[in-house]
């Protein structure tokens, strides 16, 4: 072997180790959220104006590794040029991190939220709905980031399905809120503010989806974008068709040639 061979090869050795790094760390970062959405519950539900500042201001260190991981992303595009499954994993890396990033955010929210209400008595229906919704974002979560380190294309997919309980409480919880400021129980201000927090919820479920998505991208290299753009070449396809039969009709239809003028076939 040459001496550009075995510096190709140290190449190669060099962007795994930085790889393999950058997947510890979106892996960690993960870690952070999933630890924020049971405590953002609880700030919640508690009134924990403290616990409420602490998750805020825990935010910052999510935020500044997102940035850092993706300057090294960005740093291994530029210096390694990678292709095929390694590119794929390097753009996964780069969409996961802003979505990781988005749901500590959306705790973060929670937890301004729980400050703006704070003093709010919830109705027991209400405290239970918001708790599964905590959980099932936690749970969707996990399971994306699982997907991640296991490369398990079958798991990512069912997220999208898995999503549907989580839509589903989201959608009790906000006619529990009507109920709730119905009968007397929930003042407006309150009531907005909550149906705000469990759409912040519901986002982290989405999130976890958008995860799972990149998943599959990352392993098989489909992306739901395709899906999309096969059904927009159909209907281009057919519009065309379409166009070609209103431009060919008429030449045929002359008006000395109209079905009613055509003149009686020979004997």
């Amino acid at each position: 072997m040459t001496m550009g061979d075995f510096a190709a090869i140290d190449s190669r050795k060099s962007f795994h180790h930085q790889l393999e790094e950058i997947q510890h760390d979106i892996v960690r970062m993960a870690a952070m959220v999933t630890e924020a959405v049971p405590r953002g519950t609880a700030v919640l539900l508690d009134g924990d104006l403290h616990g409420a500042q602490n998750l805020i201001e825990g935010d910052d260190p999510l935020d500044a590794l997102a940035l850092e991981l993706e300057e090294r992303c960005y740093q291994i595009l530029a210096l390694q040029q990678p292709m095929a499954s390694d590119l794929r994993a390097i753009v996964t890396a780069i969409r996961m991190i802003s979505e990781i990033e988005r749901s500590g955010d959306l705790m973060v929210n929670i937890a301004k939220g729980a400050r703006r209400i704070y003093g709010t008595t919830f109705m027991p229906r209400l405290r239970g709905l918001i708790s599964q919704m905590g959980d099932e974002a936690m749970r969707l979560f996990r399971i994306a980031i699982d997907a991640y380190v296991e490369r398990d294309a079958s798991m990512a997919a069912a997220l999208n399905d898995l999503d549907d309980r989580l839509d589903g409480l989201h959608r009790e919880y906000i006619q529990e809120i009507f109920v709730s400021h119905g009968n007397g129980e929930l003042e407006i201000r309150a009531a907005v503010q909550l149906a705000l927090i469990g759409r912040y919820y519901e986002r982290i479920g989405d999130h976890a989806v958008n995860i799972g998505e990149r998943v599959r991208y990352m392993v098989t290299g489909w992306l739901p974008e395709q899906t999309g753009a096969a059904r927009e070449t159909v209907r281009r396809l057919a519009e065309d068709q379409s166009d070609d039969l209103d431009v060919a009709v008429p030449d045929l239809l002359t008006p000395d040639r109209r079905p009613d003028d055509a003149p009686a076939p020979e004997a």
